[in-house]
């Protein structure tokens, strides 16, 4: 992912001020109704200035999902590690990393706002094939981070009907995305939690049976 490194230069700190206001107003409100010249005006720059840094919304776009794939990915292998120290069993790990998450999500005052993909996916009529790029590569990041870990758990724990791990790693991720949409609909910040523990009895039934 080294287009990502590119979209992160270390040149100003406005941008990382861009970049924060619009992630804001856009999980409160969407891409399509968070304007530019409110975006500026949050930062306290001119629409220039936002056009100096950005040059039009799907500029801010790419930059919010890599932006989004590098922090996502630092959150899920920091994750990870741990549950890796607290156990060498494949399924252990991953049931620890699922409660974990679970956790993480629970942390956020008054729920986790959202998530800049699902935002951008929900409203992909309103971007260039780079965006729509970039999301895809957003999706395939989350299940590469994951296949392998499936794999070995499939290795190890033999599921009766045999399950793909690329369609595992994909169903965390729907859960996780559906459960933030879920979350937003019934005003209830905890159905996201809900689900990923569902989830995960889900996957241990899965390769256990029980």
């Amino acid at each position: 992912m080294s287009d990502v490194t590119v979209l992160r230069p270390a040149r100003t700190a406005t941008r990382e001020r861009i970049l924060a206001a619009a992630h804001d107003a856009i999980i409160d409100k969407g891409f399509e109704a968070t304007s530019v010249e409110e975006i500026a005006a949050a930062v306290g720059i001119s629409r220039a200035g936002f056009f100096y840094h950005f040059p039009d919304k799907n500029a801010l776009a790419r930059a919010l999902i890599d932006t989004q794939i590098v922090e996502e990915g630092e959150m899920l292998a920091g994750i990870m590690a741990r549950a890796a120290d607290l156990s060498d069993d494949p399924l252990q790990q991953m049931l620890i990393a699922m409660r974990l998450m679970a956790e993480r999500y629970h942390e956020f005052a008054g729920g986790y706002a959202g998530c800049i993909l699902a935002s951008a996916i929900f409203q992909d009529r309103l971007f260039d094939a780079e965006v729509k790029a970039a999301n895809r590569r957003a999706q395939l990041a989350f299940r590469d981070r994951f296949v392998d870990h499936f794999a070995a758990i499939a290795a190890a724990y033999p599921p009766v009907d045999p399950v793909d791990p690329g369609e595992m790693a994909d169903h965390l991720n729907a859960v996780i995305t559906g459960g933030i949409v879920v979350s937003r609909g019934l005003r209830d910040p905890q159905v996201l939690v809900q689900q990923l523990l569902l989830a995960r009895q889900m996957v241990k039934a899965i390769y256990t049976g029980r």
